[in-house]
């Protein structure tokens, strides 16, 4: 008895003394865990479910992905620990029993059997390498204590599993199945469990992409256990066993390449950036554009954003045609690239214009030559149409009337509207808002611009397009729930045609959309918008050179068409109608309800949908002062009927109204419509009076027919003068304008056929002859 104490007395202080030197030991010889945790991870941008989308290895070239225990499968913790430590939950960093054992087969059969290290000596040797002796032995022992002495048991194996290696560069069982299963941790099967858990043991010789049959080897060893520990079902076992090993290798996935390279700039030290992108929709767009380009020239590349209109979060981010690509400048992002907007930004001039009162859907605007201030732009096809309402201006894209609408906006309202929806337009240095903004004037990002366009489809809220889970959302009101409703419809109106797709792809047209392109075609855009999502589209060369007939219809509705026939069908969500937007029944020339109208007034009536039942009048004609709300008072014989002039008056006169249209819309006005055919004749007096201020083309006479010389080989010419005329002059040759503005016209080469000539002066006058060439 007295031995026993005096051998639990000496056990009981060189327990302590190992204990006092072991805190001394680990005072004077304390972890690197400092080093440890400097070990950067890969920078890994993920899309909104956590699958990788690129990543970026750390400063040596390792690839880690972050993971906690909670994130990793179950079935995997199962196969670890039973097949490195069964009793890691049970023992100090060190098993005792483990190392007897080994200790005994080494003694009998004169070599290693099987192994002593627990998981935490593992994570001890990775923390601190050393070489396989007995004294390295050891310090990783004395290493494993300090680690169960200074952590818990969680998060010695949240280490291991963050840092265990996999083979080459990969570091981590999460990197480890991206790599090789292409699938987070969370997703492992049976057999891929047990695979990722038997890797680190001989991590180059069990790399499942090089040497399957050796994986697959070791991996039906582990099963082979976890059946006689009853971990797993014989079943379950089976099924595992069954299943053949095949990996790939991938560290570096390119999925959204620019839209990651642009996150990882913007958190240089956030190890996981999770984005909001839909990796199986982006990858399919991927290669829609990147087919679609293959038949564009070289130097061409395309752009494509994608986002959901109920949070701005951003789908799909394609910023070039080819990333790898030189030739197309893959590199370049143009979705973060300031281009010319073309004719996209019309439909806020319309828009706004609606909420401010100045127009409705079928308002009477000019599609005329006008000139505003010297500046004197042209429609697309250099030809006039006359009279068109809202509606058909904005959907055929008509400069004049848009620059007609944006004049009574006025440029710098519009400008400061937009800027503070979150659209900053780029203008030359010391340029100032003008109305070249209607036509692409100025320079924008497709961020910014889908972000204004999406208001179409969110009841007139624009926003900030967001990419990653941690941006804050903005948001500002651009038009009204009505305006938006109104214009969004006016677009969905305009079919997508082509020859692409089949309409039946497309029973029912549910978006709207717009397109633009800027001059000398190096952008050609597209932007559409319905309640579920919008989307823009670009397309150009990125060194902004000219392009031939690279148009938003031609090049950039045909690549959209192919989009909207791959997107769910559930993601056509028209619209809804507000309440304060219904339809009515107004009348042209002046542009208000029919029920508020005399009947001789009303001309043409059109079904318009009004905003809070308001139909604004039409504006007035900017170059003719003699149109005043579209009614003309004239003074009348009341004998016979006949206009007078205060100097012709033979005897006694009234007043009467007549609606009469714009005078500038008469060359382009059916007989009736004319003044000519609205007003009463001038009475006999009156009439030479009138006639000597009349505007005529001399030169010819009308429906003359023209001959060459006989003598002459040369095509005919003409040469007509104008007389009469005030300001400058719009000459039009079948409907065409032409350059001139002088009271001058001269017609070369002219070829076989009818000519038809008029001329609008900056009265609002006109005249015009027909002739015929004959050879």
């Amino acid at each position: 008895m007295l031995k026993l104490k005096k051998w639990l007395k000496r056990l009981t202080l060189i327990t302590l003394a190992l204990f006092i030197s072991f805190i001394m030991l680990d005072f004077l010889m304390p972890l690197p865990i400092e080093d440890f945790n400097k070990r950067h991870f890969a920078q890994v941008v993920v899309d909104k479910d956590g699958l990788p989308l690129r990543s970026f290895p750390d400063s040596q070239g390792v690839w880690r992905y972050p993971v906690e225990l909670s994130e990793v499968s179950p079935l995997y913790l199962q196969a670890l620990l039973n097949y490195e430590d069964r009793y890691y939950y049970q023992h100090f960093g060190v098993n005792p029993l483990a190392i007897m054992r080994a200790f005994g087969q080494w003694l009998t059969t004169g070599e290693l059997v099987s192994g002593a290290s627990t998981l935490t000596m593992q994570v001890a040797r990775i923390l601190i390498p050393h070489k396989k002796s007995f004294s390295g032995k050891i310090a990783q022992m004395f290493r494993a204590l300090q680690l169960e002495w200074h952590y818990n048991k969680q998060e010695i194996l949240t280490y291991y599993i963050n840092y265990a290696p996999f083979g080459g560069p990969l570091e981590g069982v999460q990197a480890a199945s991206y790599a090789y299963l292409d699938k987070s941790v969370t997703e492992l099967s049976h057999s891929e469990a047990a695979l990722l858990a038997v890797m680190p043991q001989s991590p180059s010789r069990f790399r499942p992409d090089r040497y399957p049959q050796r994986a697959q080897k070791a991996r039906n060893k582990l099963l082979t256990r976890l059946l006689d520990f009853e971990i797993w079902s014989a079943v379950l076992i089976k099924e595992a066993m069954d299943e053949p090993v095949f990996a790939q290798y991938n560290t570096r996935p390119q999925i959204a390449p620019l839209l990651s390279r642009r996150l990882i700039k913007k958190h240089p030290h956030k190890q996981v950036i999770k984005s909001t992108i839909d990796s199986e929709l982006q990858i399919e767009l991927e290669a829609l554009v990147k087919d679609y380009m293959a038949n564009k020239p070289a130097k061409m590349s395309a752009a494509l954003l994608l986002v959901d209109n109920q949070d701005l979060t951003t789908l799909a981010y394609i910023g070039s045609a080819d990333f790898l690509s030189k030739s197309r400048a893959g590199h370049v992002d143009m979705i973060q690239a300031v281009r010319s907007p073309g004719s996209t930004l019309k439909p806020f001039i319309y828009g706004i214009a609606i909420d401010e009162g100045i127009i409705h859907a079928e308002s009477l605007l000019f599609d005329v030559p006008q000139s505003f201030a010297s500046y004197r732009p042209k429609n697309f096809t250099e030809s006039f149409s006359g009279p068109v309402s809202a509606s058909q201006a904005l959907g055929r894209s008509l400069n004049m009337p848009a620059v007609q609408v944006l004049h009574e906006i006025t440029p710098e309202s519009f400008y400061a509207k937009l800027k503070n929806a979150g659209l900053d337009i780029k203008l030359p240095l010391t340029a100032k808002p003008n109305l070249s903004l209607a036509l692409g004037g100025g320079g924008v990002s497709m961020q910014q611009l889908l972000g204004v366009f999406s208001s179409l489809g969110r009841k007139g809220m624009a926003g900030n397009i967001r990419s990653n889970m941690d941006e804050a959302q903005h948001q500002q009101k651009l038009l009204s729930k009505g305006s938006a409703w109104i214009v969004q419809n006016i677009l969905s109106q305009v079919p997508l045609k082509g020859q692409l797709h089949s309409q039946a792809l497309l029973p029912q047209q549910t978006i709207a959309y717009k397109t633009g392109t800027s001059y000398g075609y190096r952008d050609a855009w597209v932007l559409a918008s319905n309640q579920k999502y919008s989307i823009a589209i670009w397309l150009g060369q990125p060194d902004g050179s000219f392009l031939e007939k690279n148009t938003g219809r031609s090049s950039a509705v045909p690549l959209l068409r192919k989009v909207l026939s791959i997107l769910p069908n559930d993601w056509t969500q028209p619209v809804k109608q507000p309440f304060n937007v219904a339809m009515a029944t107004i009348c042209w020339p002046l542009g208000t309800k029919q029920n508020v109208q005399e009947s001789q007034f009303c001309h043409k009536k059109r079904n318009a949908y009004l905003l809070e039942e308001t139909a604004p009048p039409t504006i007035n004609d900017a170059l003719s002062t003699a149109f005043s709300g579209g009614l003309l008072t004239v003074t009348t014989e009341v004998k016979t009927g006949l206009r007078v002039l205060p100097s012709c008056s033979p005897g006694k006169t009234t007043a009467k109204q007549f609606a009469v249209w714009p005078r500038v819309l008469e060359p382009w006005l059916a007989i009736p419509f004319r003044r000519e055919s609205i007003l009463p004749n001038y009475s006999k007096q009156c009439q030479l009076l009138q006639s000597s201020s009349q505007l005529r083309i001399v030169g010819i006479h009308d429906n003359a027919i023209i001959y060459p010389e006989a003598s002459s080989q040369q095509l005919p010419h003409v040469q007509l003068k104008l007389e009469g005329s005030v300001g400058d002059n719009y000459w039009f040759v079948n409907g065409i304008l032409q350059e001139s503005t002088a009271n001058k016209l001269i017609l070369i080469d002219l070829q076989t056929g009818q000519y038809k000539v008029h001329v609008v002066d900056d009265s609002g006058n006109f005249t015009e002859i027909k002739f015929e060439v004959k050879i």
